[in-house]
């Protein structure tokens, strides 16, 4: 039996998603968050860098979203239907899975520590963190970020999923598109379409259902 072991407000949710469009059998072992964000330490006896998701298959423990993803639709994917047949589709499958993770998400992250660092200093120096932190957002963050949502508004005007047809690597960048697409407020329009089209999808919305996205939406409106 397969196993997810899935973290609260993380990444997990791609894999509880895949699973869905796989309709195997699985389960799923959930772990909240500890009231600074951290996941448990529980996590540790997993994986020694207790990160999440991890995934379980017999006795082997496969971690780091991609990798996941790769494994599910390698092993169980047995009509070939999430990741393109096309040579061309297929290198960019996986430009898009690798972009993900290499490229855009540690903008994202970058830019929820900054947004996070005046509140965990002393108040004495704050005012000269802020200035350091307001010049590094302005001075580097946000033009990149700016210049990677402009980036992908333009390859989806152009591209109803990222390789062809919907496939995992669709499942790999709609992470990142919906924490985008919760800021901008529908200011992208194309990216706002890929991100309602696949929220669309009747497993995007079974994993839904069995998440712990509520709690996330709460934790998100908290530290906006």
């Amino acid at each position: 039996m397969i196993t997810l072991h899935y973290l609260q407000c993380s990444r997990s949710f791609r894999i509880l998603w895949a699973l869905e469009e796989l309709g195997i059998d699985y389960q799923v072992e959930y772990y909240p968050r500890l009231a600074n964000f951290a996941a448990p330490e529980s996590l540790k006896q997993l994986h020694p860098l207790g990160k999440a998701p991890i995934l379980v298959d017999e006795q082997e423990v496969i971690a780091e979203s991609a990798v996941i993803l790769g494994y599910l639709q390698q092993q169980y994917d047995t009509q070939q239907k999430f990741k393109p047949q096309l040579a061309i589709d297929q290198r960019q499958y996986s430009y898009w899975m690798h972009y993900a993770e290499a490229s855009l998400m540690p903008l994202l992250v970058m830019t929820l520590v900054m947004n996070h660092v005046e509140k965990q200093i002393p108040w004495v120096i704050r005012p000269i963190a802020k200035k350091v932190v307001d010049g590094v957002k302005a001075g580097y963050v946000r033009p990149r970020v700016k210049e990677h949502i402009g980036y992908l508004e333009q390859h989806l005007a152009n591209h109803e999923y990222f390789a062809g047809d919907f496939s995992f690597a669709d499942i790999q960048m709609a992470f990142p598109l919906m924490a985008i697409q919760h800021r901008l407020h529908g200011k992208y329009p194309h990216i706002q379409d890929f991100v309602q089209r696949v929220q669309q999808r009747t497993a995007f919305q079974h994993a839904e259902q069995k998440s712990l996205q509520s709690q996330c939406e709460e934790q998100r409106a908290k530290t906006a």
